[in-house]
């Protein structure tokens, strides 16, 4: 599911800034890359059972070396917002928050694939709160950005700004009340698949669950917001957006059955 957000991030990003700054050829083999070093580093979750230390050492910086492809994606990204004329509306904070929040998921990637320092993370709550600021972003945040992007084009109608807004602040903030302390309470030994904890952690755990029920309760909101648009607001123009570019962005909101009459011209 990351992959295909990466892409709604960096088509959502050049239509609130400007064109990618290094082209979208980067973008393509760095996503090729990683999805390449992906298939050979599956021994990162094993450092603890005993392997070889060659195999250590190969599964280590095998590890290491996605931060690169992944840290051409980030700062393409990054360069592509800076000195652009930037809108926030809610599809661009979504996207901006997926890039500040996927690249946390990215440091403390980095700090796993150290073989040493991983015989302390391995199987503590640390590793619950690396994948999840990897997984909430990348797919979630991503497939959010896409939606409100899309939504005008599918519904034929614009949704509420400030519904959109505060499903955003909603999200950001009880998605990291439920994972940023997990951090803390890996660091300190707690360990994950385990049903329970020392009281040492309750305090860490009960921000946790307060955010995570904040996170998932704010998703019914998000399906309220759907619902609501496709029942009306105000209509929406062929192009919603200032900067989109694309086929879906010549026709007329919603989509018609049949799209064009004549082979469209693509540039």
């Amino acid at each position: 599911m990351i992959l295909p957000a990466f892409g709604a991030v960096s088509s959502i990003i050049p239509t609130f800034s400007r064109k990618p700054l290094f082209g979208y050829t980067s973008m393509v083999y760095a996503t090729a890359s990683i999805a390449f070093l992906s298939f050979i580093v599956w021994a990162h979750h094993m450092f603890v059972v005993g392997i070889p230390l060659v195999g250590e050492l190969f599964f280590m910086y095998a590890t290491l070396l996605i931060a690169v492809p992944t840290g051409v994606k980030v700062f393409n990204w990054a360069s592509t917002m800076w000195q652009g004329s930037l809108t926030f509306e809610t599809p661009m904070l979504f996207a901006v928050a997926f890039v500040i929040l996927f690249s946390i998921g990215g440091f403390s990637g980095l700090m796993l694939a150290i073989a040493p320092a991983d015989f302390q993370y391995q199987d503590t709550y640390f590793v619950v709160a690396h994948f999840h600021y990897v997984l909430v972003p990348g797919a979630i945040f991503g497939i959010f950005a896409s939606a409100y992007y899309w939504m005008p084009k599918w519904t034929g109608h614009m949704y509420d700004e400030t519904l959109g807004k505060l499903h955003f602040w909603l999200s950001f903030i009880g998605m990291n009340m439920a994972f940023f302390p997990m951090h803390f309470v890996g660091l300190a030994g707690m360990p994950r698949r385990i049903p329970d904890y020392n009281l040492q952690f309750a305090d860490f755990n009960m921000v946790s669950s307060i955010g995570a029920f904040m996170f998932g309760t704010t998703q019914i909101f998000f399906l309220f917001i759907v619902i609501k648009t496709i029942r009306g607001g105000a209509p929406a123009p062929a192009k919603p957006w200032d900067g989109a570019e694309g086929l879906e962005w010549s026709i007329p909101s919603p989509a018609p059955y049949h799209t064009f009459t004549t082979p469209p011209e693509v540039k």
